[in-house]
């Protein structure tokens, strides 16, 4: 049975979703939960051990015992319209470093426990006061990318590793997309999903409110990236920049084209090679 982690299945089976971290994921959640409920959960989505079907690991608090079996039977059935959504490189990494570094997390304490000291101690990445968030961001670029090229000075984050190896394991399963929407146009993406199902609760997207606000940034995205910058991101992310339809320049926010699935299920299937080769 394969590990996949991060699949979530709305309980009428009517969707679903392959979580891809920082690319609208907790909104996404959220949506899937109030289509079959008619609310939305409170509190983080992440947190919920109800509502949902979730894949278990480690992090979850009450693993559902059948969530693998469901799962694994909805995928090679394609029982249910399965979908995904995905960001810009560039913004996705910046909105790591302002989410996961930056901001105390729910639970009033830093992301990751001591990262942030080893991040300052280690990499010179400052977050309190009035500090410099492109040259604290710089630093932290050359972290993420020591993290997936090399494994150290710890395993690479699930918030920043690329999102082709998040949407891999379906494929790998012998499941297929229907769908995978880049979160740049993510009305018309969302809405595009929900009108291919009939679902128990009709969702009004124009209400749905904002989730997990992060520390905010005070320069356009653009503005992190120098050349280094830009040849780090596209060393890291080359195969989500490929396979997902954006352009390795900072200053292009807008997808190129739309993400091609075909090619998308080929590039991901079997043949697949590391993003950072």
């Amino acid at each position: 049975m394969r590990d996949l982690t991060g699949v979530w299945l709305t309980e009428s089976q009517s969707l679903l979703y392959q979580v891809v971290p920082k690319a609208a994921c907790s909104t996404i959640g959220q949506i899937l939960h109030a289509s079959d409920h008619g609310r939305f959960f409170d509190g983080d989505i992440h947190d919920a051990t109800t509502g949902l079907i979730k894949w278990p690991n480690r992090w979850d608090s009450a693993p559902d015992p059948h969530a693998p079996g469901i799962i694994n039977a909805n995928i090679a059935a394609h029982a249910s319209y399965s979908f995904s959504a995905v960001r810009n490189p560039f913004t996705r990494i910046v909105s790591c470093f302002f989410d996961k570094i930056c901001t105390t997390q729910r639970d009033g304490l830093p992301y990751g426990g001591p990262l942030r000291e080893m991040l300052r101690q280690n990499y010179g990445v400052q977050t309190t006061g009035d500090f410099d968030q492109i040259a604290s961001f710089r630093r932290f670029l050359l972290f993420a990318r020591d993290t997936l090229a090399f494994g150290k000075p710890q395993a690479a984050d699930i918030h920043w590793l690329p999102q082709t190896h998040h949407l891999r394991p379906l494929i790998r399963a012998g499941g297929r997309y229907d769908a995978v929407f880049q979160i740049e146009d993510f009305g018309a993406g969302m809405a595009g999903v929900l009108a291919q199902v009939r679902t128990p609760h009709a969702v009004a997207l124009d209400a749905v409110p904002r989730f997990n606000p992060a520390t905010p940034r005070q320069h356009p995205v653009a503005a992190f990236f120098d050349d280094l910058a830009v040849h780090l991101t596209y060393q890291m992310y080359r195969w989500d920049f490929v396979a997902l339809g954006y352009a390795p320049d900072p200053a292009q926010f807008a997808p190129v084209r739309p993400v091609d699935l075909t090619d998308l299920h080929l590039r991901l299937g079997d043949d697949y090679t590391p993003h950072w080769t």
